[in-house]
């Protein structure tokens, strides 16, 4: 079942296929500090918000099974890097994360390991780093410490962090982190994409929960159409009734 997303990394990642990327170091030396527990940065604390100023704020989680897409721990950079920006600035992180199929179970265990990876951003507090997350709009926007910069924060170290933190889910294997800074890119496309994402992961729980539905009526007929593997999961929900 974990290639009901390959498609849409597939797109996502054509996307990126023109730009100029920098491959940071995982593992790298001098781990960034954990807190512990949310913080508040003050507008006087911060030295620029990524996404603020209704700039693009996209984040992104995208499962498969397949090392094809999602070799092994790789973190990227496209555009400036946290040291080098001077402004609000647009920005998106998506992770591609690669699963374990049969930890990651069926049915109701399926859906709720899905979510339990996404929540893993809500379980890391980044000294500095504080993650401003809209369920209700989509956005992802992160303010960025004054006092953070100058101790030398950057995304190799907050890159380790989400890999350390996707790490303890024994589900996970790999996980490929893509971070976007540039000015210039196609992030419309690419929250089609996230949205197309998130409508796959709401379509597994709405089959699961409503197994006898009508698909011609259901409002999520488009992307079962769409999707491979879609249909397969329905209807074998049906039959294990």
């Amino acid at each position: 079942m974990m290639r009901l997303y390959d498609e849409v990394i597939h797109e996502s990642l054509h996307l990126l296929e023109t730009q100029s990327g920098k491959k940071l170091r995982t593992e790298a030396a001098g781990s960034w500090k954990d807190i512990g527990k949310e913080s508040m940065i003050l507008r006087s604390e911060m030295a620029y918000e990524l996404g603020g100023d209704n700039l693009p704020a996209i984040g992104s989680q995208m499962l498969t099974a397949d090392a094809a897409l999602v070799s092994g721990d790789e973190i990227w950079l496209y555009g400036k890097d946290l040291p080098q920006i001077r402004k609000n600035t647009a920005f998106a992180r998506l992770a591609l994360v690669r699963v374990k199929e049969d930890i990651m179970g069926e049915g109701d265990a399926l859906y709720n390991q899905i979510r339990r990876l996404e929540y893993t951003k809500y379980h890391m507090y980044p000294e500095g780093y504080m993650m401003r997350i809209s369920a209700a709009s989509e956005r992802e926007m992160v303010r960025i410490g004054k006092d953070a910069l100058r101790k030398g924060l950057d995304f190799e170290k907050i890159g380790n962090m989400f890999l350390r933190a996707y790490h303890k889910n024994p589900a996970v294997e790999a996980v490929k982190l893509i971070f976007l800074t540039m000015e210039d890119f196609p992030y419309r496309e690419l929250e089609r994409q996230v949205r197309k994402a998130e409508q796959i992961t709401r379509a597994i729980d709405h089959i699961l929960k409503d197994i006898a539905m009508n698909c011609q009526s259901c409002s999520l007929k488009q992307i079962c159409d769409e999707v491979e593997g879609m249909r397969e999961l329905h209807f074998g929900a049906v039959q294990a009734q």
